[in-house]
């Protein structure tokens, strides 16, 4: 059997990456060969997977260094249907990539939101007077630099975009901080009901005094972790929010099964994401460049 993968494209993003790494894995476990689905934007790619035009769909959802990808959990909010199969944790390593013989000479540089804020510090040191341009992906700001090879372009991408598009490295490291890592969720339509992590979103019925608490209390009182918990608009009317929470466990557990079915009457509306373990993909593993 071949699995269809989608994910951020084009070929070169830090998603495709971490997609790789994850077709890799699918060969050594489980002997399945994989092909590459490129979408234009993490919605779509979403979509597809909702609509079977992929089996799996790669997204990236928080960095260490910026947080969480909005985008990924309004629309994962949005969907009744998809599931997170597994999270792959990728470290990502910028670099700045362009046809200008120095520095000195770049006038505008080219990323992806999150790229750009990764390095802003980066940035003011070495280029403080550029203009920041933002791109849907980094390699959208590849092509620019590519396109237009005789003007003072830069590009902050990968290396191994620099390899598929054939740019020169000026700054291999751009980050403003080393261990700068992103997660991924792997999501398909297939309920998972085991795994270390599972994923929860909820809105409360009421905003008064101790809305939230009520509904956190369940997995405190059985002493089960909470490893991230974020709120986001609701989009119905100002001050609405709902709750995104990641807890150390397993749905098989009868202390986690309990919180789950406690949880309910506290919450007007409750979403279980998936049940699904971390896949961690090292730096220096051996990924195609083509």
């Amino acid at each position: 059997m071949t699995f269809s993968i989608a994910h951020l494209g084009p070929t070169g993003t830090h998603t495709e990456t971490a997609a790789l790494a994850y077709t890799q894995w699918l060969q050594k476990s489980q002997g399945e060969s994989s092909i590459l689905c490129p979408y234009p934007s993490i919605a779509q790619t979403l979509q597809a997977v909702v609509e079977q035009n992929a089996d799996f769909g790669v997204v990236p959802v928080e960095n260490s260094t910026e947080g969480s990808v909005t985008i990924t959990l309004d629309t994962l909010w949005q969907l009744d249907e998809v599931q997170i199969q597994k999270a792959l944790v990728l470290p990502i390593t910028h670099t700045l990539l362009s046809h200008a013989d120095s520095l000195e000479q770049i006038q505008t540089v080219y990323s992806h939101p999150q790229a750009l804020a990764q390095c802003q510090k980066a940035l003011e040191g070495y280029l403080p007077h550029v203009q920041l341009i933002p791109t849907a992906s980094t390699i959208e700001a590849v092509r620019y630099v590519t396109q237009e090879p005789n003007q003072p372009y830069g590009a902050i991408a990968s290396s191994r975009a620099a390899h598929l598009y054939n740019l020169p490295i000026l700054i291999s490291s751009l980050n403003d901080y080393p261990d700068n890592c992103t997660r991924f969720w792997v999501i398909g339509l297939e309920a998972t009901n085991s795994g270390r992590y599972l994923s929860l979103g909820f809105t409360t019925p009421r905003n008064e005094p101790g809305a939230l608490v009520r509904p956190l209390s369940v997995f405190a009182q059985r002493e089960i972790n909470l490893t991230r918990i974020e709120s986001r608009p609701t989009k119905r009317s100002l001050g609405e929010y709902l709750f995104f929470l990641d807890i150390e466990g397993s749905v098989m557990q009868p202390h986690v099964q309990a919180a789950l079915n406690d949880l309910p009457q506290y919450t007007e509306v409750l979403k279980i994401f998936g049940n699904y373990d971390v896949l961690s993909i090292k730096e220096d593993e051996s990924l195609p460049i083509g």
